[in-house]
């Protein structure tokens, strides 16, 4: 209840009335059932835009700091982060990665939506990096759709190390869902996860036409961090 006022009383219409956002695809999202939403990663507000544009709630897994900051603006964060249906997932790796896995399967179990960033982190540059492989685990051990998703100009509303967002239109364009099930029983099969994670990537690359970097996007924040073309800090003063 609180995230369908949320959406559709208090913070919706007004980010509806600033930005305009706009969508075309709405129709691959399946009316009923699980599905995993793949989207590129271009700025924090991907994860408003996407479920609010959408006529089913979804989730995506957000890194727990967002809700375990102190203040006022750690409790407003955390606030936003739950009434948005944001699920705290802990990124270190290891026994982390696989609670994350298994949260993801809670939500998918549910018959829910699930949002994930298979870059894994925001794009430093605007490019469309390499894959990480956990979201195609995802997709093989739930056995369900995974549709592509491309968000548009919301790295220009809010770059990297902005406070304030420009007051213009974003968009995000959905494709056809993808069907994995050719590979089921193979979801511990490294070449096959690699082998569906880079599908996926080629459908976002000719979704968007982004220019496509066959490298993490990690590396190369860091990369731009150290040559100074990035501020350090930048991610983890909005992440």
């Amino acid at each position: 209840m609180f995230y369908w006022i949320l959406k559709n009383l208090i913070v919706g219409p007004v980010l509806k009335a600033l930005f305009r956002p706009w969508i075309t695809g709405a129709e691959h999202v399946p009316k009923q059932g699980a599905a995993i939403l793949a989207s590129n990663h271009l700025s924090v507000v991907d994860s408003v835009f996407l479920p609010l544009m959408l006529d089913r709630r979804m989730s995506f897994l957000a890194k727990a700091e967002y809700f375990t900051g102190r203040g006022i603006k750690g409790w407003a964060t955390k606030w936003f982060m739950k009434g948005t249906g944001q699920i705290p997932i802990d990124r270190s790796g290891g026994s982390a990665s696989e609670a994350a896995l298994n949260t993801a399967l809670q939500v998918i179990g549910r018959g829910d939506l699930l949002g994930i960033y298979p870059e894994g982190t925001r794009s430093p540059d605007g490019r469309l990096f390499k894959g990480r492989t956990g979201i195609a685990r995802m997709a093989l051990v739930a056995k369900v759709p995974v549709i592509p998703v491309v968000m548009v100009d919301t790295d220009t509303m809010l770059p990297i190390g902005a406070s304030h967002p420009r007051i213009m239109r974003v968009g995000m364009v959905l494709g056809e869902p993808l069907d994995f099930s050719r590979y089921e029983g193979l979801e511990d099969d490294r070449f096959v996860l690699r082998s569906v994670t880079d599908e996926i990537m080629v459908a976002l690359q000719q979704l968007g036409g982004q220019e496509y970097v066959d490298d993490y996007a990690s590396k190369h924040r860091r990369l731009a961090e150290a040559e100074g073309r990035l501020s350090k800090g930048a991610f983890a003063r909005e992440e």
